[in-house]
């Protein structure tokens, strides 16, 4: 290999080092464990491409950065479709699933996911808790991470997490049902508060008794 050759190799990886660098921060702040099924996808084909440039040092380097660039427009398009889209964002990065709940494990929950005991108790291990019996809830995020509320033993009541009523203007009835009550009771309750227009709700939720409401923004 020439003094020619290194030169490419070295001026393409740290030109795509930079093109990089760039493309994960217009993709947004995300911790690597929060990345869902699409970033890690993205990031998995970008790095490939990265690669097979650096080691095909004869290929035009604008044959790489085209389709780093496309999949960087692919990500943005459908990240800004997921905010808009409840639905869409469901159906890319699922929804978190409860184990544990009220105390006691569920197993359907974690066979639907494939999330066995020595998973859930591995998990349970690296967030300091070594006695099952001190859980309340335990969630599986989108992202893999198992979440926890713990048992308040001196209040001797039951802890509760926050579910969200309504998220970007749509119920979530299955969140309604977690918690036992109706559509028909949510519409009445926010009717008493001035909400009668659920489309305008961005965020509602309903934690110890009271309601958490956020409007959408005007600009929007």
């Amino acid at each position: 290999m020439g003094l020619y050759q290194y030169f490419t190799i070295g001026w393409k990886t740290v030109i795509l080092y930079l093109l990089i660098l760039v493309i994960f921060r217009l993709m947004g702040k995300r911790e690597i464990g929060e990345l869902s099924v699409l970033d890690l996808v993205i990031f998995i084909m970008i790095g490939e491409l990265a690669a097979v440039a650096i080691e095909n040092h004869a290929e035009p380097i604008g044959h790489t950065i085209l389709p780093m660039v496309i999949l960087l427009g692919i990500q943005v398009f459908f990240a800004l479709i997921s905010l808009k889209s409840p639905t869409f964002r469901k159906m890319i990065d699922g929804t978190p699933s409860i184990v544990i709940r009220k105390g006691k494990i569920d197993e359907k929950a974690m066979k639907r996911q494939r999330y066995n005991f020595d998973d859930l108790l591995m998990q349970l291990r690296q967030k300091d808790i070594n006695n099952i019996a001190d859980v309340e809830y335990a969630i599986l995020e989108t992202s893999g991470e198992l979440s926890i509320v713990k048992k308040d033993k001196k209040k001797k009541q039951k802890q509760v997490f926050t579910l969200p009523f309504i998220v970007d203007g749509e119920i979530s009835h299955e969140n309604l049902a977690n918690r036992k009550v109706s559509e028909m009771w949510l519409r009445r309750e926010l009717r008493k508060r001035g909400y009668s227009d659920i489309n305008q709700i961005s965020f509602c939720s309903f934690q110890d008794g009271e309601f958490y409401i956020d409007l959408k923004d005007e600009s929007e």
